[in-house]
């Protein structure tokens, strides 16, 4: 299956988009790989990107840092500030990219919901207006998103497993 087809984007009213997907795995440990920078640095980004900074003060009015670098030493780096934290279920934060191609701040809103040993992470990213939105929706975010969770799929099966092993 392909990263696309388990990774469900829908673009509701004129700012926000909605991203979904369910990974077998507790939310606890899926809030953890969100929020843990020894985790995020395995898997955060898109194929051929990888987090060289991540720095994460993870409490409300906290701030995170993230600088990630891929093909050509080509360098992406975001920050925000934490708005909720409740961990295991919900997390809300800004956005800034430092080299942004629109004006103002995202709000990125993560649900996590657990049925039966899975977990749904329901994103939902709403951008200052109408315009940067349609700017992000040109981009390759479906992809570059889907290969990010395949990565991060991967991490929470090898997580997984190593809780089973415990005694």
């Amino acid at each position: 299956m392909s990263a696309d087809s388990r990774l469900r984007v829908a673009a509701p009213g004129d700012r926000e988009i909605v991203l979904s997907r369910t990974f077998d795995a507790p939310a606890g440990l899926l809030f953890d790989t969100l929020t843990q920078p020894e985790l995020l640095t395995r898997w955060y980004g898109a194929r051929g990107w990888n987090l060289v900074t991540c720095t994460i003060d993870l409490r409300v009015g906290g701030h995170y840092r993230f600088v990630s670098r891929g093909p050509d030493d080509a360098e992406l780096a975001q920050s925000g500030t934490y708005r909720e934290v409740e961990r295991p279920s919900r997390l809300v934060y800004t956005e800034v990219f430092d080299d942004q191609s629109y004006p103002g701040e995202t709000l990125i809103e993560h649900q996590l919901t657990e049925r039966a040993d899975a977990t749904t992470l329901t994103s939902t990213l709403r951008y200052p207006s109408p315009e940067a939105r349609e700017i992000v929706l040109r981009y390759p975010m479906t992809r570059g998103v889907g290969q990010a969770y395949d990565r991060l799929d991967a991490i929470l099966t090898e997580l997984a497993r190593a809780q089973e092993k415990q005694p």
